[in-house]
């Protein structure tokens, strides 16, 4: 391997094996069978970068789970959940807290008009639970629309509404979900030859959805807004807008899935921005505090709020605005701003991101199609770009993955720590990561699809 050997105390084998033997006999991983996993020690990380206990580093392309948007070991929020643990360590959700205040307000702002309130969670699971129960009880109906090719949460109703393979197993949980085709132009569900078509037949499936499953019924529609682990699937112009004016037509509760791409991912606050569209609700979690303390929240438009004034909301959390997480949070503005992160993101995905990735695309036969916003972009890989058959099938696993798992060790033995799905690479490295930083992860991911160049038809 051409990896980078740390400084000091590493390599530190014996650590290592430590690690690995209380991992192997205690720790019980997701989504993974037990057995035929082999997890990595780590030993500690700083910006875009992480190391094993061996000495061996990797540019963290994937921002861990896409939610590590300042990096690892960020100064500022790692004194600020230092200071916020030597004054205060935790309080109830129920009682006042200057820093639960200041980030709540701080969300509001940037939110837009109309929006005021902050309900915190966790995580972006229990956000769009909440969120649910929100648009249910404010409409008085059940019934929840979400698209097939999306991720929502594992708990009973976001695992419901995920449209991909995880959901399979877990049925039935919440049985007042339908799901529905959204757009994707590269491959289209409506044999759309261009953007404009893809958003008209895109939202005339969708209002037949609505009026075939009930519009009387129908609480909410929840949608990634740019859809993230299942294709970096970038909304066509129009088509988001088209949402919100059936929502607004049938008296359906909008909520954007915000939580992979907001807080700066494609250079916005939150993606919807970037859209103009307006939802009635927004969930978040990640990028919020990067995931220095577990952290999560809905942002509740004035109309939905005001429902509450005088009616209890049921449903709470002991930990919901935990002030070591919020104190992160109100850490995360304060360097977004003074950095200027989201214009450094932009600049990044337009100057450099982009323009490599196509160019890319013109010399590898594998690659049928790029797509993205800021630093988070899709590489699609393909067998034969005419009739565009995947790489790799369909959730695959075992030996149909294998083109797959070749190009990710080909990224790992370069020092590169890939994020891949199907048949995907995605790109969505920290986004504090140095331009050097990130022309060096895309050159690396160049040399690898090379491997995948081999299995063209």
């Amino acid at each position: 391997m051409t990896l980078i050997e740390q400084p000091g105390t590493l390599p530190d084998r014996d650590a290592e094996a430590r690690v690995r033997a209380d991992d192997r006999a205690h720790v019980f991983h997701s989504w993974s069978a037990q057995a035929l996993i082999d997890p990595l020690p780590v030993a500690g990380g700083d910006g875009a970068t992480f190391w094993d206990y061996a000495g061996n580093s990797y540019l963290d392309f994937s921002s861990q789970l896409v939610n590590l948007n300042l990096g690892h070991q960020h100064p500022d929020l790692v004194r600020a959940i230092q200071e916020q643990a030597g004054r205060l360590a935790t309080i109830q959700p129920s009682m006042a807290n200057d820093v639960r205040g200041d980030l709540a307000r701080r969300i509001a702002e940037v939110a837009g008009d109309g929006f005021e309130k902050v309900f915190f969670t966790n995580g972006g699971a229990d956000a769009n639970e909440n969120a649910v129960r929100m648009a249910r009880l404010v409409t008085g109906r059940r019934k929840v629309l979400s698209m097939y090719r999306s991720y929502h949460g594992n708990t009973s109703t976001a695992i419901t509404l995920t449209g991909d393979p995880r959901r399979w197993q877990n049925e039935p949980a919440d049985g007042s979900v339908a799901h529905f085709f959204g757009p994707y132009p590269y491959r289209s569900a409506f044999h759309s030859s261009s953007q404009e078509q893809e958003t008209q037949r895109a939202l005339e499936h969708l209002e037949q959805t609505i009026v075939l499953e009930g519009a009387s019924t129908i609480a909410a529609i929840i949608i990634e807004t740019v859809v993230g682990t299942n294709g970096v699937l970038v909304p066509p112009p129009g088509y988001l807008a088209g949402v919100r004016e059936l929502c607004d037509r049938f008296g359906i509760v909008y909520i954007a899935d915000e939580v992979m791409v907001g807080f700066g991912r494609i250079g916005e606050w939150f993606a919807f921005q970037a859209f103009d569209v307006t939802p009635d609700l927004i969930t978040f979690a990640k990028g919020v505090n990067s995931g220095y303390v577990p952290l999560g929240g809905v942002v509740i438009s004035e109309r939905i709020a005001s429902h509450f004034d005088t009616l209890t909301f049921p449903g709470g959390l002991t930990y919901s605005g935990h002030p070591l997480a919020c104190a992160a949070g109100v850490a995360t503005f304060e360097v977004f701003e003074r950095d200027g992160i989201l214009e450094r993101v932009r600049d990044l995905g337009t100057r450099v991101v982009e323009p490599r990735l196509r160019e890319m695309a013109e010399r590898h036969p594998s690659i049928g199609d790029v797509r993205g916003r800021g630093l988070f972009w899709a590489i699609e890989l393909v067998k034969d770009r005419g009739t565009r058959e995947q790489l790799v099938p369909f959730n695959a696993s075992g030996k149909d993955a294998a083109p797959m798992a070749e190009i990710a060790a080909a990224c790992k033995a370069e020092g590169v720590w890939p994020f891949t799905h199907f048949n995907r690479m995605h790109v969505a490295p920290p986004l504090v990561i140095a331009e050097d930083e990130l022309v060096r992860g895309l050159n690396v991911i160049d040399r690898a699809l090379t491997s995948a160049d081999r299995h063209v038809r």
